[in-house]
């Protein structure tokens, strides 16, 4: 854990005091909007789109995507949202996956629409970057010790007795009493699975593949179709060892599903739905 990379410590300046601190969590979100920014610079040019364009993409991708994760994360936790609103609120924890692709979606949108841009081409040209940066900013999570998985006892697991919040026991029975902590004593540090680290090398592999494939795009949509089914098959997946609570019962107790896993399974849905079906939209790139 590296929740802060460089701490400044008081700072005073024109009679007022702050605390200045450059915070991992925030420093891998920086890195995210650039190495997203630079990559979609590239194909911007290529596809003979202005800089400016791209400029305005990204800032509302990357705003509608904040705004978006944290209201989402917000509302999967909001018992613990009750008793620390300040905290949750402000905390550096909160990069939801799911939340920050319908924010960012959201905020692209908006952009196209107001310069009269087609949906599907740009929906294509983003889809390796929103994987890119969703695996970029689960570093920042893992630095701050947040979003980890469940108890395990295997090789890989790893213990966050600073993170947001500690891998504790008191701090697992406190904040996560669904969880069982059957094999584990009071007082433990408990191992879990890093499945921030997990889901970067993941999302890593899925930005590989569609980035190599972006020029050979048969049907527009179709890559950003791909991306929805393979982000969902990862998350999904994933879900079975994080911490987050079920909310439907298939085989109670044994089987359940998260909030996140419902969102995956209609992601995956519609990506099967329109990758079979292409959207018949005709989309002509405007004269600049």
């Amino acid at each position: 854990m590296w929740p802060v990379i460089y701490d400044f410590g008081i700072i005073r300046f024109l009679g007022f005091e702050f605390h200045l601190a450059i915070y991992s969590y925030g420093f891998m979100l920086v890195v995210a909007f650039y190495t997203c920014y630079a990559l979609l610079l590239k194909e911007m040019r290529r596809l003979s789109y202005g800089d400016k364009l791209a400029s305005d993409i990204l800032t509302a991708a990357a705003i509608g995507g904040i705004v978006g994760s944290k209201i989402y994360y917000l509302l999967e936790n909001f018992d613990r949202v009750l008793g620390d609103p300040t905290g949750m609120i402000f905390s550096g924890a909160g990069l939801v996956f799911l939340g920050g692709l319908m924010g960012g979606t959201l905020g692209v949108t908006i952009v196209l629409k107001k310069n009269n841009l087609p949906w599907l081409t740009f929906a294509d040209i983003v889809a390796p970057l929103l994987i890119l940066g969703y695996a970029i900013g689960r570093v920042g999570c893992f630095l701050v010790g947040d979003d980890y998985g469940l108890p395990t006892k295997f090789l890989i697991g790893m213990t966050f007795e600073n993170g947001a919040p500690p891998t504790t026991y008191g701090s697992f029975t406190y904040n996560y009493p669904w969880v069982d902590l059957s094999g584990w004593n009071s007082g433990d540090v408990i191992t879990v699975f890093p499945t921030q680290i997990m889901e970067t090398i993941i999302g890593l592999g899925i930005f590989y593949f569609l980035w190599n494939k972006r020029e050979t795009i048969q049907v527009k949509g179709s890559l950003f179709f791909t991306y929805l089914i393979f982000a969902g098959i990862e998350r999904f997946c994933m879900e079975f060892i994080r911490i987050n609570p079920k909310y439907i019962w298939i085989f109670q107790p044994a089987f359940g599903l998260s909030g996140a896993q419902l969102i995956s399974i209609i992601m995956i849905g519609v990506g099967t739905y329109f990758l079979v079906k292409p959207p018949q939209v005709s989309e002509t790139k405007p004269v600049n």
